[in-house]
């Protein structure tokens, strides 16, 4: 079993930078392909970013590429997403997902995931 804990959302002004947080927790942190999901009001979450369980390998959608850097910690059991340059459609609130396939599919649905947090609020401002 693992649990995922957002933090470090907030309001901040377009152009600015957040860094978003997921503490795990179990003994296996390490063997998950950890990764990101975003939510708007009446729209389905959608795929921001995962990160392989080295850490070796990163995938992004078109929308934040250059701008979002998804990154782990694993003795920390902890997985970062900096996000900079940030715009008013980056609003949403960000959930963490824990999967236990090492192949990541990026139009894999959020509830296919094996685990995922409760999500945390990122509002910016224009």
């Amino acid at each position: 079993q693992v649990q995922l804990v957002e933090s470090g959302g907030g309001l901040v002004q377009a152009g600015g930078s957040l860094r978003l947080s997921c503490a795990a927790s179990g003994r296996t942190f390490s063997r998950y392909t950890m990764g990101w999901f975003r939510q708007t009001p009446g729209k389905v979450p959608v795929f921001v970013a995962a990160i392989s369980w080295s850490g070796g390998s990163t995938y992004y959608a078109d929308s934040v590429k250059g701008r979002f850097t998804i990154s782990r910690d694993n003795a920390k059991n902890t997985v970062y997403l900096r996000m900079n340059s940030l715009k008013p459609e980056d609003t949403a609130v960000y959930y963490c997902v824990a999967d236990h396939e090492g192949v990541v599919v990026t139009t894999k649905p959020l509830y296919e995931y094996d685990y995922w947090g409760q999500g945390t609020q990122v509002t910016v401002s224009s």
